[in-house]
């Protein structure tokens, strides 16, 4: 049996959305017609691809193999589909994405610059801004897209998530043995700052605030200028100031989540899909 495009959709869907009753949301189907086309996918792949229990839906060893391939045919599919339309097809109009500041000054420069010679004519809203400010205006329907934190939308509408490390910074002079210890970090509302705090504290280095903002800038700035240590995504540690944690009795950096999620009724759009997997590779880089 041929997999079918329809039925690769939902598949994809299913898996971004964590269940299938919230793909079927996605996808505006009912919950059994995307179960049929799971069904009908398993077949023709002549394996199990999905393990579906009370906790949603997860993909087996061959359900892995197969989605690396559906995004991609998928992909092509549309691609296909605009080429053969012509010029009018071409997405337009505006897009409006929410990013963390973190984010928005490492990946998203180049992976923009992609997306402008894909599609010239959409129009990109970015909003730069913390994970709450951003979920506040996804809630009422102003976002399209957000990239950082998975709390930024609803968990629905999580399409991709993955773990990367920080990295310590300071200036050379700044005394790491003092105690205590004296940190650079993000303002509250973040979620990146308690993990920093909870594995100093894990690792029993006594710590003091010494500089908070909610700003990436002021952050780096801080650190440049010997205020203190602080713990930032490595392509945004200022020159100089990377610290090896194991010579000063400091725990390795902690892990972060990031994430794309997506508004529900934009499975479709073109537009979206070539930017989100520009934003995806650009992080997986």
């Amino acid at each position: 049996m041929d997999f079918q495009i329809a039925d690769l959709r939902s598949f994809a869907a299913t898996v971004r959305a964590g269940s299938i009753t919230r793909a079927a949301a996605v996808l505006n189907l009912s919950q059994p017609a995307v179960s049929q086309r799971i069904q009908r996918l398993e077949r023709a792949a002549g394996e199990r691809i999905l393990l579906r229990d009370t906790q949603g839906a997860r993909l087996t060893p061959a359900g892995e193999t197969l989605l690396a391939y559906a995004e991609r045919m998928l992909a092509l599919h549309d691609e296909a589909r605009t080429s053969i339309a012509g010029p009018g097809a071409e997405p337009s109009g505006r897009r409006t994405i929410g990013l963390l500041e973190d984010l928005a000054i490492t990946t998203f420069p180049a992976a923009l610059a992609d997306f402008a010679a894909l599609h010239p004519r959409v129009e990109l809203e970015v909003i730069v801004s913390s994970a709450a400010s951003l979920r506040r205006l996804a809630d009422r329907g102003r976002l399209d897209l957000v990239f950082g934190d998975p709390a930024a939308m609803p968990e629905a509408s999580l399409r991709w998530q993955r773990r990367v490390p920080l990295a310590w910074a300071c200036a050379p002079g700044v005394d790491l043995a003092a105690d205590p210890l004296p940190l650079v970090v993000f303002s509250q509302p973040c979620r990146w700052r308690q993990p920093l705090l909870d594995a100093v504290g894990r690792h029993r280095r006594a710590w003091r605030i010494a500089f908070q903002s909610t700003s990436v800038y002021a952050v780096q700035a801080a650190v440049t200028a010997g205020i203190g240590l602080g713990a930032l995504l490595v392509d945004n540690v200022p020159r100089g100031t990377l610290v090896d944690p194991e010579p000063y009795g400091l725990p390795p950096a902690p892990l972060v989540d990031i994430a794309i999620s997506r508004r529900a009724d934009t499975d479709a759009d073109q537009a979206l899909n070539s930017l989100e997997r520009l934003l995806r590779r650009a992080a997986q880089d």
